[in-house]
């Protein structure tokens, strides 16, 4: 059975002090640098019942359990300072080593979780523009199924439309073997531009692509099976790409815009029976409530066009008929850039007046900033196109390769290049999960390949670091219960850091906020230093030793499982 944090101890034990006064009221407890931990919900509290902060504060602390606080000072207008007693630190660092997780209690109820990320286009590249949807969402995936959750990936790429008749009669031309070996090696971009470019340019091919769009609309067999060859290279091509960042996706979690197609009709037949379409012209629509365009006039959702084709929003409500009546969510997130937040926004609403998207269904949209180049405006290439991705993952090994060349490590040529490959990867990972996603961000590989700052390679180097001190001992370690007396500031410091990980980690989770928990390491690998430089470790002797070497085993084991659920390596060597 997992440990109490120290946080959920301290919670449970003012909540009950705080419902003395009103029940449910909220203590807002925060780790804090005026006291180890500070309980901010007096002030509303008061106001709420119509007191003075410092005397609810004084009666929430005669009613609180105050075991295991050593001290309580009412600060301000009614904050709770409390300093934890060393006996209870002590107790909380033995159950917190001795819990593989750290602390972080498993969910007691499991719920099922679809996450919709990355979402390349077939035969086009995956761009930089596809990073953070990718790495973002991946991180969340990971955190979820941590916390116990069953995580449903969808990877709900572009395999469906109009352009896939000029693909596929330029496949023709091209000759299957030709086309296959150019998507094969991944030059998808330049396979895309030649379709464009013939279509643009030769109407008889602009025709016999319209054509085809129709044979393979209408489910033409050998229309679908060359439609299939474009699908299936590009997926093992999107696959290495994966592989070369450590994202978990599979091809088993790519369900495309073609999944939906034959739900389409579907979801305009019931709209229109529960009369909530409107034709407008041409198209039939649904204007949800409080959606309205700059002149205050109703906006409608375009479920079916003029022509009677579909756009997004069909497949985007078939979607969500699918993840709730089929996979059964219980939460439903959407990694998808910014712009797509009214469209969004307008899907769940439509897909909620139509009963699809019951309210105890939780569905968000995870929106995150854009990539910059050093330049901060959009990263593009000297010649003004998008960046491929497995451009910079490439460079980003070739970079972190020549810095720990020039590191004279004794490494063959296998483990370094084993080693840039795990540095790299935490170098574009924590740049951009360390970002508020909300934020853009500035892609610059120089500092983010880096050993010190607020770098992946700083967390990774500082975690080797722990371990080396423990190769330098010569023997095997293994101790059992200790008393942790913290004597030293440092040493109660890192003491408070290492038992912050649990509510680190939920509110990073709650808030879908991966910065949450990258700041929070970071701090952690600081507070290491601190100790480490004030506080001799293998120097010292006897349970003193073995209670610094225990400080760091935890940190270490800490910062390993706070990288992993980031989906960043921890190697014992740099």
């Amino acid at each position: 059975m997992a440990m109490a944090s120290t946080y959920d101890v301290l919670l449970s034990r003012l909540q009950a002090a705080f419902d003395v006064v009103e029940v449910g009221a909220d203590p807002v407890l925060r780790t804090s640098d005026r006291g180890d931990y500070q309980a901010n919900g007096v002030m509303a509290l008061a106001k709420r019942v119509g007191r003075s902060p410092r005397e609810v504060a004084v009666e929430v602390m005669g009613h609180a359990d105050l075991e295991g606080v050593a001290a309580v000072e009412v600060a301000g207008p009614g904050f709770l300072n409390l300093a934890l007693s060393p006996g209870f630190l002590s107790q909380q660092l033995t159950a917190q080593r001795a819990d593989e997780r750290l602390g972080v209690a498993a969910s007691p109820t499991a719920r099922t979780v679809v996450i919709d990320y990355s979402a390349p286009n077939v035969a086009k590249e995956m761009h930089v523009g596809h990073l953070r949807s990718t790495v973002i969402g991946d991180a969340l995936a990971r955190m979820y199924r941590f916390a116990g959750h069953r995580v449903i990936a969808r990877n709900h790429v572009g395999d469906w439309g109009t352009p896939f008749g000029m693909l596929i009669e330029h496949l023709l031309d091209l000759g299957e073997d030709e086309a296959v070996a150019s998507l094969s090696i991944g030059d998808l971009d330049g396979f895309y531009r030649a379709a464009r470019v013939k279509f643009d340019a030769d109407d008889t091919f602009k025709e016999r692509s319209r054509a085809r769009v129709v044979l393979l609309q209408s489910g033409d067999v050998e229309t679908r099976r060359l439609w299939r060859i474009l699908v299936d290279e590009s997926i093992a091509y999107f696959d290495l790409v994966y592989a070369k960042l450590d994202i978990t996706l599979t091809v088993a979690d790519i369900v495309g815009e073609s999944y939906y197609n034959d739900m389409l009709d579907d979801v305009v037949r019931d709209l229109g029976a529960q009369g909530l379409l409107v034709e407008s012209g041409g198209a039939l629509c649904v204007f949800p409530p409080g959606f309205t365009n700059r002149d205050g006039e109703p906006l409608p959702l375009i479920v079916q066009k003029r022509d009677e084709g579909y756009g997004y929003a069909a497949s985007d409500l078939a979607a969500v008929r699918d993840r709730v009546g089929t996979l059964h969510a219980d939460e439903m997130l959407y990694v998808v850039g910014t712009p797509q937040a009214q469209h969004l926004e307008m899907v769940y609403a439509v897909a909620r007046l139509a009963d699809w998207l019951p309210q105890s269904v939780r569905c968000e949209h995870v929106t995150f900033g854009n990539v910059l180049g050093p330049d901060r405006k959009m990263f593009k290439t000297r010649s003004g196109e998008t960046v491929k991705l497995v451009t910079l993952l490439d460079e980003a090994v070739e970079r972190a390769s020549a810095s720990l060349a020039e590191r004279d490590s004794d490494l063959d040529e296998d483990a370094r290049r084993h080693l840039a490959t795990q540095i790299a990867r935490a170098a574009i990972k924590f740049a951009d999960l360390s970002t508020e996603r909300q934020h853009d961000y500035v892609f610059d590989l120089d500092r983010m390949i880096a050993f010190e700052g607020d770098t992946g390679p700083y967390l990774q180097y500082a975690h080797a670091r722990v371990r080396s001190i423990f190769r330098r001992l010569g023997e095997q370690w293994s101790v059992g219960p200790i008393t942790f007396g913290l004597d030293a500031p440092e040493e109660r410091r890192l003491a408070l850091g290492l038992l912050a990980f649990p509510e680190a980690f939920q509110m990073s989770l709650a808030a879908l906020q991966p910065h949450r928990l990258c700041v929070y390491l970071f701090d952690l690998a600081q507070r290491f230093t601190a100790f480490y430089d004030a506080c001799p470790v293998l120097s010292s002797e006897g349970p003193l030793r073995d209670e610094r070497l225990a400080l760091c085993d935890l940190t270490a084991r800490t910062l390993n499982l706070g990288l992993s659920v980031l989906g960043i390596d921890a190697p014992e060597q740099m």
